[in-house]
């Protein structure tokens, strides 16, 4: 997975036998030269190695120790590196900044002159939407939903939560337009923070809807999704209405978070990784992730349960819910990350992410060059910028509390919706987009209704549908 050849094997004739495990002990001192005579796939493994004991000291609050992991992981990893070398980069920048979170004064200072540009986060999304094929899927599969539901129906409100980008909505003008009994009266709200890129959606499907001779209107909510009233949709009677979310739930389940009284620093250790027999006897860095994660979660180390729903659930995300179910949506579409990646452990979210993570860098490996600028943007901008979110952030500040399919299931069926299973024709037209790719990492698959998206063997993306249960 994380290498040219894809071969990740170390023997237990590997040369890391004759390499000093047992330097991760308190010595500042301690020689880091024969870390430069690791071969590929043996430096994957120790980088993993190295980030687990890293993340259990950070748990620990034993800084000493993590430091040492810290100048270690940077002697092996690069941004500009192979897979594992690039991913260790942003895994260790998240657990320093998670460090350094527990000296707010020191944090502040080194961030009060941090720019955030808006049009650069924009323009990494659309690179996002450009060079994987996730969020093409996702669009198509919900555009079919949306003409399955609104067969026959004249007035159709759209509702898309997380208004970014025109193509998904053009093509579907064009796909109404084609419809047999011709195009409905369409309108689209799009809920967006930045006033600019709705109005740049605006212009773009106004002038695509006049082209095509549709009947057509849109309108802007500039709002953040936490702070929507729903009241400002304007849904008005006798409108067919859908609702589209495309990675945007999650961010809600942040914010019934009581406010985090302890240090970042402050959780419960964990029992030793005991790494070096797995680094030798294992076949590849996903068996060895497997294994240590298993290792490293045995009963009583952790808490059980990663995102309670009941009865617990929070209130931010039920309500919301609850909010979109009043307004009577004939179909509401929902792309979200489908890892767990909300679980109350730095351990446990550490291990889940570099699984989802490792998955997504790879993607890359197989699409840009290691020297692409648009390739090192995206893994630094947009991966790099969660992960810290995921490792690094506590309480309302982590909004990135990604959740499996089956969450979602009890969240929706909690607030009265019904799942609506996605057709074979969507199916069929997301297959036929996956084979346009030349990589054949990429796969679908059909889950309980719903779809979901992989690479390889790896689930990274669901598509689900649903409706109000009366």
């Amino acid at each position: 997975m994380l290498q040219d050849d894809g071969s990740s094997s170390v023997t237990s004739s590997s040369p890391l036998q004759n390499f000093p495990m047992t330097s991760l002990s308190p010595s500042l001192n301690s020689p880091y030269h024969w870390l430069k005579e690791l071969k590929s796939e043996e430096r994957g493994l120790y980088l993993i190695h190295l980030l687990l004991t890293c993340a259990n000291h950070v748990a620990a609050g034993n800084l000493e120790n993590a430091n040492i992991a810290l100048d270690q992981i940077s002697q092996l990893a690069s941004p500009k590196g192979d897979t594992m070398q690039r991913i260790a980069s942003y895994f260790a920048e998240a657990l320093a900044d998670r460090i350094l979170r527990s000296w707010p004064g020191i944090y502040k200072a080194l961030h009060s002159t941090k720019l955030s540009i808006v049009s650069e986060d924009i323009l990494v999304k659309k690179m996002f939407f450009e060079y994987f094929p996730f969020l093409k899927v996702a669009s198509l599969i919900t555009n079919q939903a949306i003409i399955e539901a609104m067969e026959g129906e004249k007035m159709v409100h759209i509702v898309d939560l997380n208004a970014s980008e025109p193509l998904q909505w053009r093509a579907l003008l064009q796909d109404l337009r084609a419809r047999p009994e011709g195009p409905p009266h369409l309108r689209i709200t799009g809920v967006h923070q930045q006033k600019e890129v709705l109005e740049q959606i605006a212009h773009v499907l106004t002038e695509e809807a006049e082209k095509l001779d549709i009947p057509f209107q849109f309108h802007q909510v500039v709002s953040k999704l936490e702070n929507l009233d729903v009241e400002k949709l304007r849904v008005k009677t006798g409108e067919a209405l859908a609702i589209s979310s495309v990675m945007q739930l999650h961010t809600l389940l942040a914010h019934d978070d009581e406010p985090q009284k302890k240090s970042p620093l402050g959780f419960k250790h964990l029992n030793g990784l005991h790494l070096q027999r797995a680094l030798l006897n294992q076949n590849t860095l996903g068996d060895l992730l497997e294994k240590e994660t298993t290792n490293v979660f045995s009963p009583g180390n952790e808490s059980a349960s990663s995102s309670p729903l009941s009865p617990t659930a929070p209130a931010k995300i039920d309500g919301f819910l609850y909010a979109l179910w009043g307004l009577s949506p004939k179909v509401m579409v929902v792309t979200e990350q489908d890892s767990n990646h909300n679980g109350t452990t730095l351990m446990e979210r550490l291990s889940e992410s570099l699984y989802f993570y490792a998955a997504l860098f790879d993607c890359l490996e197989f699409t840009l060059q290691r020297t692409s600028l648009e390739r090192l943007k995206v893994e630094k901008m947009l991966f790099g910028e969660e992960i810290k979110n995921i490792v690094a952030c506590e309480g309302v500040e982590r909004k990135e509390r990604h959740e499996k399919l089956d969450k979602w299931f009890q969240r929706f069926d909690g607030a009265s919706f019904r799942n609506v299973p996605l057709s074979y024709y969507a199916m069929l037209q997301a297959r036929r987009l996956l084979q346009s790719y030349s990589c054949e990492g990429y796969k679908i698959k059909e889950e309980n209704g719903c779809v979901v998206i992989c690479w390889q063997d790896r689930v990274l993306f669901s598509v689900s549908a649903w409706r109000c249960r009366r």
